[in-house]
């Protein structure tokens, strides 16, 4: 009885240890196999906004992370890729958040060209309401690319609204306060890379880039 009890207890105990095994391996390769599909769709993601013939460098490699909850939207780490040619800065791309959506933040991807310029804006993740809000999304409208090429001096000062509120882009209609919150959150990424320009495009990542508000 008890040879058999012990034999039972090795057993019970030699498939424990294979399925715990077998689990952590699957595991392993699984999550690894997750993150490279993620990084290969943000690689994408980046690229659409700042493709491979505009830099020769690896953006997912020269990345910064920023703080400033006023023009950035969130108080959490801010994620910077900066795309360059033989070094010289070509265009930022910011993982910024308009945080006054309609049913909440709305995540974007800005990306500023090195003279200040939008190369390009991309909602990535929001809550806003099917057929109204999600129009902000590029393969609902084209809303979105209205963006491209503007500054903060085009349009200068007030036009940087919806057209309900004195500016140049357009509202949604029965949806006004989603545009409205991507159009301010697109206006502040450009004054963060405004007042930060050059440490943005710094060879060498800054220890800090803490907010700093004139």
């Amino acid at each position: 009885m008890m040879r058999n009890l012990l034999v039972s207890a090795a057993l019970l105990a030699a498939f424990a240890v294979t399925s715990t095994g077998l689990v952590v391996f699957t595991h392993t390769a699984t999550a690894e196999r997750i993150a490279a599909a993620e990084r290969q769709v943000l690689v994408q993601k980046l690229h659409a906004l700042v493709p491979p013939t505009r830099h020769d460098n690896d953006l997912l490699a020269d990345r910064i992370e920023v703080r400033d909850p006023e023009l950035l939207g969130t108080a959490a780490p801010v994620s910077v890729y900066r795309a360059r040619v033989g070094g010289k800065p070509a265009a930022l791309i910011l993982t910024v958040v308009a945080p006054d959506g309609y049913s909440g933040e709305i995540q974007l991807l800005v990306a500023v060209n090195a003279d200040g310029s939008v190369a390009g804006v991309r909602v990535t993740a929001h809550r806003e309401t099917p057929g109204l809000g999600d129009r902000i999304e590029v393969e609902r409208s084209d809303w979105i690319t209205r963006f491209d090429g503007r500054s903060l001096t085009d349009p200068a000062g007030d036009g940087w609204a919806v057209k309900k509120d004195g500016g140049v882009f357009d509202q949604f209609t029965g949806a006004t306060i989603t545009p409205r919150a991507v159009v301010n959150a697109v206006r502040n990424a450009l004054r963060f890379v405004e007042r930060h320009h050059t440490e943005l495009f710094a060879t060498a990542p800054p220890r800090a880039l803490e907010a700093r508000h004139e």
